[in-house]
């Protein structure tokens, strides 16, 4: 179950929105402070290639980012709607700088989170990025949460 959807188009000024709310709904899932950095750098990333992708194919739908919590992980889900091709159908030297700075993205965000899915087709693409979740320490039945 999605906790937060967001939609914006593909500028980069957004990306930072995207980033500054992923880590809130992150912190509030319960994901470790040490880690809040590599989501936000994550979901930096995904976004700004998603940006890249739709501004590169001329597409105005919005980039998608979905912050799902389930138990005992929290997940997010960058989507585009930039097509793949099948690799070597375009001309010699047509896609190579794109397809060069999409690997270039990949691979940072492989490095910043170790649980990550990378699908694509001809209807566009997404990113699903996951980390562990810690519960929020209860209080013991009984005990106020008031000072």
């Amino acid at each position: 179950m999605a906790t937060v959807e967001l939609r914006f188009s593909a500028l980069p000024e957004h990306v930072r929105t995207a980033r500054l709310v992923a880590a809130a709904v992150a912190r509030r899932a319960g994901v470790d402070e040490a880690v809040l950095d590599e989501v936000r750098l994550a979901v930096g990333e995904a976004c700004t290639r998603a940006v890249g992708l739709h501004q590169s194919g001329g597409i105005t739908a919005p980039v998608r980012v979905a912050l799902i919590e389930e138990e005992k992980q929290f997940s997010i889900e960058v989507g585009d709607e930039a097509p793949r091709s099948v690799p070597g159908a375009s001309a010699p030297g047509e896609a190579d700088t794109d397809s060069e700075d999409d690997e270039m993205g990949l691979a940072v965000i492989s490095g910043l989170v170790d649980d990550v899915e990378v699908t694509a087709d001809e209807h566009g693409g997404l990113i699903r990025m996951t980390w562990p979740t810690t519960p929020a320490e209860t209080a013991p039945q009984g005990a106020s949460a008031l000072p």
